[in-house]
């Protein structure tokens, strides 16, 4: 178990108030990150640091201009959720508490590169070390090693920046003020645009109300945050909420998304996400969380769990119900099928790999922009309908599909054709939507019809 304490000791620090937040910076002696590597994690950083040539840089330096080394970088942000014990000798105790919004706030890549050369320095550049490509498994070599890391603490003298962010006292309101500010400090000091959104998004816990909706089997494919593991990201995920949330009736003050932007612009989804999920009709703010209270949002996020599956289900169809409309869709000159004994003479239009779906990765026989299905991924959202003040699905949705998807795709046909088969007049085409979705709606009506 990774210890709750750990005790850092400056040789040289400036202690700094204002308002909730105090301030501790100055440079530490490599050996004294040893513990802090053992009990500080990246959850709290919107980055989940890998090796690369930003690491190897980083080792360089340390190898060949140690001495100059804290003025090279920027060093490590750590935040901590309680004042610290201060000691004598520039000496600070840190306590973790929340792993969520504690710990390396930046300076992920810095802290990776320092624990890998402690590694090298300790196992004489074990092949286990240069194994290590991510933060976690850098953590699970590191403890492997923990006995020869202690054998040369005391060679580890070269000098890091480390920035500490403490409350600036033990009162309640302050702590609160301290945890609504990490997110804001976290998501400037990663001064990326898109990342500034995202990591707001996923620092202040907004991302709960979707993992615990989705189907797990594809939580663990999403990429929550940069530099994850995964395949899927957490922007398409997003972007497919906005389905059944264009459905309800949204709080005042908070931006409907128009469809098209569900493929045009996954960013604006992203913001409009934030400023839904920060509403106080939908949210409360519980320790620098967002907690979501508002039923029929949640209710939207639970049909959430199925539109992936959906998405699949017609990404693999589409092609099909087009060519059974007489039409190629193999034809059409940004679409790829798979073919092996054709790559070798064509792979601008052949694949040697089988193509796999967006969100599960089942097999597919076609690789295509999702323009040209996402009008009719959104009008699935015709299927839902709001009861008692909840979402629900009008109709099993699977069922659906397997009945009506041909004949829908026979009328929606046209909207490719008169785009002369670019994807980006489809997908960025508000009529494709209307299209798509009044199809969807025919089939329901004579579906009903049938029934009665």
């Amino acid at each position: 178990m990774n210890p709750d304490k750990v005790i850092i000791k400056f040789e040289q620090v400036s202690d700094q108030s204002n308002d909730a937040i105090r301030r501790l910076a100055g440079f530490v002696k490599a050996k004294y990150l040893v513990d802090l590597v053992d009990a500080a994690d990246l959850n709290a950083n919107p980055r989940s640091a890998k090796v690369g040539n930003v690491t190897d840089d980083i080792i360089e330096s340390i190898k060949k201009t140690k001495d100059i080394f804290p003025f090279k970088t920027k060093g490590i942000l750590l935040a901590v959720s309680t004042p610290p014990k201060d000691l004598e000798r520039k000496r600070y105790e840190l306590e973790f508490r929340d792993n969520e919004i504690e710990g390396i706030l930046d300076g992920g890549h810095n802290t990776l590169a320092i624990a890998i050369h402690i590694l090298n320095v300790a196992t004489d550049e074990d092949r286990a070390v240069r194994r290590i490509k991510r933060w976690s498994d850098l953590k699970e070599v590191w403890s492997q090693y923990k006995d020869k890391i202690a054998d040369v603490r005391e060679q580890l003298d070269f000098l890091v920046p480390v920035e500490i962010l403490v409350p600036a006292d033990n009162s309640e309101e302050t702590q609160q003020q301290f945890k609504r500010a990490i997110l804001d400090i976290c998501a400037a000091r990663n001064n990326n645009v898109q990342l500034m959104v995202d990591t707001k998004a996923n620092q202040a816990g907004h991302y709960e109300c979707i993992k615990n909706s989705l189907d797990p089997a594809l939580v663990g494919e999403v990429i929550w945050k940069t530099n994850e593991l995964g395949r899927v990201p957490v922007r398409d995920i997003v972007a497919l909420s906005w389905i059944p949330l264009s459905v309800l009736k949204l709080p005042d003050g908070v931006s409907q998304i128009s469809p098209y932007q569900l493929y045009s612009s996954k960013g604006k989804c992203m913001e409009a996400f934030v400023e839904l999920m920060e509403h106080p009709e939908v949210s409360t703010l519980v320790s620098g969380n967002y907690e979501l209270k508002n039923p029929q949002i949640a209710s939207a996020f639970a049909l959430l769990k199925d539109l992936p599956k959906l998405y699949d289900i017609i990404y693999q169809k589409f092609p099909e119900s087009y060519n059974d409309a007489r039409g190629s869709f193999g034809r059409i000159s940004s679409v790829k099928k798979f073919d092996m004994s054709k790559y070798s003479e064509n792979p601008q239009k052949y694949l040697k790999k089988r193509p796999t779906t967006p969100f599960y990765g089942d097999e597919a026989e076609y690789q295509y922009a999702d323009g040209f299905i996402m009008p009719l991924v959104y009008a699935l959202s015709a299927l839902m309908i709001e009861q008692d003040g909840t979402l629900a699905w009008k109709v099993d949705p699977y069922q659906f599909l397997e009945q009506n998807l041909p004949s829908i795709v026979e009328n929606y046909k046209g909207v490719l054709d008169l785009s002369q088969w670019d994807v980006q007049k489809v997908g960025k085409n508000s009529a494709s939507y209307s299209m798509a979705k009044q199809q969807f709606e025919n089939c329901l009506l004579r579906q009903e019809a049938k029934a009665a």
